[in-house]
Order: C-alpha cells, then sequence, then structure tokens
C-alpha cells in the first residue's frame, strides 16, 4: 500500500504551468453544473473534453488510469446497485436475473451515474496530478485569500499521506512476524484488516495532535501577516483558465438541451 502524492505531469506542459487556484476553479466551475443532469450524454460530452485536453497537462492517458483506478471500482459498485436497486425498470428487458430484470432502463440510469462520477473525477485527478501540494498552498493563502493555519494544515496532512502507507505495510509486516496471519480465511482477514485500519487510525490521531501542537508553537494562528518564499501570481492566462471551462461546461450542457436527452435532476 504506497501512496504518491508528488505531481506526475510534465510541468513545462501549457496547462501544468497555471496557477494552482486556477486549475482548482476551472476543475470545480467545469464538473458542478453536471451535477444537474440525469442524461448520459452532458457528462459523456463533458469526459470526451477532458480526454481531449489531458496532453496539454502533461499528463499520459496511462497515468491517467492508474490514477483514476478507484473511480474504476466505485463506477463497477454502483453498476451492481443500480442492476439490484434500481426503481427504473422500464424499457426493453435484455436480461433476467431471477428477480432483478436488467432492462435498458436500468443501463441507460447506470450509464448515465457512471460517466458523469467519471466526468466529476477527472478534473479533480488531472489537477492534483499535475500540481505540486506547496504551491497549491501558497497559492490558497496568497490567491484564494484562504487561512494559512487550514492551507497549512491540509498540506501537512498531504505530506503524511505516504507516511500511512508506510505504516500500514509496517503494521502488517509486526502482525505477521508474531505469527498472526488470515491465511486463507476470509473471516480472519476481515478481522485483521479492521483491527489494523483501527491501529493505524490510532497513530493517525496522535500524529495529528503533535502537529497541531508543533504549529501552533510556531505561531501559525498569531493572526499576524505571514511572508512568503514563493510568490503565486494570478496572470490572464489562468483567468482564461478558468472562463474557458465554464464556457466548455455550458456547452456540453447546451447541446443535451438543444438534443432534448436533458433530465434536470429537481
Amino acid at each position: 500500500m504506497t501512496l504518491v502524492v508528488q505531481p506526475i505531469a510534465d510541468p513545462s506542459a501549457p496547462l501544468a504551468r497555471r496557477n494552482p487556484v486556477a486549475k482548482l476553479a476551472a476543475a470545480l466551475l467545469f464538473s458542478l453544473p453536471l451535477i444537474a443532469t440525469l442524461d448520459p450524454l452532458t457528462p459523456a460530452l463533458a469526459l470526451l473534453i477532458e480526454l481531449a485536453v489531458v496532453p496539454f497537462f502533461g499528463v499520459r492517458y496511462g497515468l491517467l488510469a492508474r490514477r483514476a483506478w478507484p473511480v474504476l471500482v466505485a463506477s463497477l459498485g454502483l453498476l451492481v446497485t443500480m442492476v439490484l436497486f434500481s426503481a427504473n425498470r422500464t424499457g426493453t428487458l435484455l436480461l433476467g436475473l431471477g428477480p432483478f430484470d436488467v432492462t435498458t432502463g436500468v443501463l441507460l440510469s447506470a450509464s448515465g451515474l457512471i460517466l458523469r462520477l467519471f466526468a466529476v473525477a477527472v478534473p479533480g485527478v488531472l489537477v492534483f496530478a499535475t500540481t505540486d501540494p506547496t504551491d497549491l498552498a501558497d497559492a490558497l493563502v496568497q490567491n484564494a485569500k484562504a487561512p494559512a493555519r487550514f492551507a497549512i494544515g491540509a498540506l501537512a496532512a498531504f505530506r503524511l499521506l505516504p507516511l500511512l502507507g508506510q505504516e500500514w505495510q509496517m503494521l502488517t509486516l509486526a502482525r505477521r512476524a508474531r505469527g498472526i496471519d488470515a491465511g486463507r480465511n476470509p473471516v480472519t482477514a476481515v478481522r485483521l484488516f479492521v483491527s489494523t485500519a483501527f491501529a493505524l487510525l490510532v497513530g493517525a490521531l496522535r500524529r495529528g495532535g503533535r502537529l497541531a501542537v508543533a504549529m501552533d508553537a510556531r505561531g501559525f494562528d498569531s493572526g499576524h501577516p505571514r511572508s512568503y518564499a514563493r510568490k503565486q501570481v494570478f496572470r490572464p492566462a489562468d483567468i482564461a483558465l478558468v472562463v474557458v471551462a465554464l464556457a466548455l461546461s455550458a456547452l456540453a450542457i447546451s447541446l443535451s438541451i438543444a438534443l432534448g436527452v436533458f433530465r434536470p435532476i429537481l
């Protein structure tokens, strides 16, 4: 269980060089309107736009797929849930699984949710895959006027993620050295997973408490103006990125309305 939080993009790519706050704002403005509709066309168009701009972020498609694998797992779980519990059983019957009928209505609803999940998740993956965490914290404080205590605390927590992965491996190896192993018993494996996760949570809470005390001792909550080692400048190109992202999101929704497939969530 190894967690990597460093950027994986080419730093010289046109969109990878943009201000972290601009990239974050563009991702939010592009993805949030997609939640307003239930049709599969709008998120499909948005996903096509996102995949088209991936090279401009300096990210290879293979690396993007490896970063987005939790979204794929979630989409499979969503598909199974919709097949089992969807109330929309309209349309043509495609497959009968005992009491569960797989119809075109079920697949249409499931595809809309899965495409929306990917369309909302991919912009976030691109932002964090192309942004250094320290630059993001600096930009939040300097450009978004976020409280320094919040921004630097979030940065510290983000930097500790790889350490959690290392501690998980250490806990697992330590228990195996004591002869505690689940073998092929699934019930024991679940019990070991829960106990290891609880031990990891306790260690994380203790480390978080020590980190908070250390930050207070260094004056992060003093209220005095702070100086910055690295200035984050919000340039006209960053404003253009935000405007273009909003325009492309509006374009995807407008096309679905024009084609008559727009299904508002309310």
